[in-house]
């Protein structure tokens, strides 16, 4: 049996904005505004950068796979020996935006890694939605 042949589980969460593509953009992509509902970083919207995500308990290596402004934002995703693709979708609707996360990678013995990110996604949603709804 191979590596690839190796199941592997995505955490998808799913939310409509009310706001435009670019503002979600934005919060996405600029390092001030992700600090603020994701972790302090050094990211650059370039398609190779490597940055890094830290918060209290460590530190997150990153490297961006895909850009393209305003729908779609993909890079790696690889702490404490989780390997995975982090994928935002940006879906323009009648009033603002379907936002779609999808990180897959999560092998059949990384319950722990796939249970937080379950948890941990949808408290980095609450907050991005809370950066969102900020005026400016």
């Amino acid at each position: 049996m191979t590596d690839t042949m190796i199941e592997t589980r995505a955490v998808v969460i799913e939310r409509d904005l009310p706001f435009p593509a670019e503002r979600v953009w934005r919060a996405l992509t600029h390092p001030h505004l992700i600090a603020d509902w994701l972790m302090k970083n050094d990211f650059k919207p370039m398609a190779d950068h490597r940055f890094t995500l830290s918060a209290e308990w460590g530190s997150v290596d990153c490297q961006v796979q895909a850009v393209v402004p305003n729908k779609t934002l993909s890079y790696t995703w690889a702490a404490h020996g989780l390997e995975s693709v982090v994928t935002w979708t940006l879906t323009p609707t009648g009033n603002g935006t379907h936002l779609r996360m999808e990180q897959v990678g999560f092998k059949p013995d990384q319950q722990q890694a796939y249970q937080g990110a379950k948890f941990g996604w949808q408290r980095f949603f609450t907050n991005l939605e809370q950066v969102l709804a900020r005026p400016g």
